[in-house]
């Protein structure tokens, strides 16, 4: 479970065996629904989340899909990898919100997420979603723009710890375990994101 859906990596080690997995899938799922699937030479990506006009997310529906698609994988010997996925968004904060929203939705040629006009999507559901924060204030001391990261609930706190021995350092564990705030070196913030954590 991450920030906007189910998510898994299978490591099939070959693009043939990759493609195997990707027809067992479209087996299993064949008239029950459908999964967005990235095939690479190491493996496979599966995502499940409802990208329709009423509605963005994950649903009770996509439980029984990743049952399908697991059991898929099981039987061609792929195995999952939950420290393989991961989804990032970049956050904007703005004052004047919707003329900001405007211009990257224009920019990108992103649309409104269903029930969020806070939120911009790739129709495509290829490019990281754009999420833009009200400011009461101008605030120029702190950077406007970061970027969310969203990791699975139980390797959280091993990717924060990567991040600050890489040099960076917690700002705020307020959130947690939904998420914490670091920031690089210089300041520059990102949050990680652990979707499903209890608490």
């Amino acid at each position: 479970m991450l920030g906007e859906g189910a998510c898994a990596f299978f490591r099939t080690g070959s693009f043939g065996a990759g493609a195997r997995l990707v027809g067992a899938i479209g087996e299993a799922l064949a008239g029950l629904g459908e999964a967005d699937v990235d095939l690479r030479p190491e493996g496979v990506t599966v995502r499940l989340i409802e990208a329709g006009e009423e509605y963005y997310g994950l649903t009770e529906r996509h439980v029984e899909l990743a049952r399908l698609v697991s059991a898929a994988a099981r039987e061609c010997g792929a195995v999952a990898e939950p420290a393989a996925v991961q989804t990032v968004q970049v956050t904007v904060d703005a004052l004047e919100l919707p003329a900001v929203v405007a211009f990257w939705r224009a920019l990108l040629g992103y649309r409104d997420r269903s029930g969020s006009p806070e939120d911009l999507l790739d129709p495509a559901r290829r490019g990281a979603p754009f999420y833009f924060q009200q400011m009461d204030e101008p605030r120029p001391q702190r950077n406007r723009v970061h970027v969310d990261v969203w990791v699975p609930h139980d390797l959280a706190e091993q990717r924060i710890a990567a991040a600050i021995a890489a040099g960076g350092r917690l700002v705020t564990d307020e959130h947690a375990p939904n998420h914490w705030v670091l920031a690089d070196p210089e300041g520059n913030e990102a949050c990680v994101g652990a979707a499903g954590a209890a608490g």
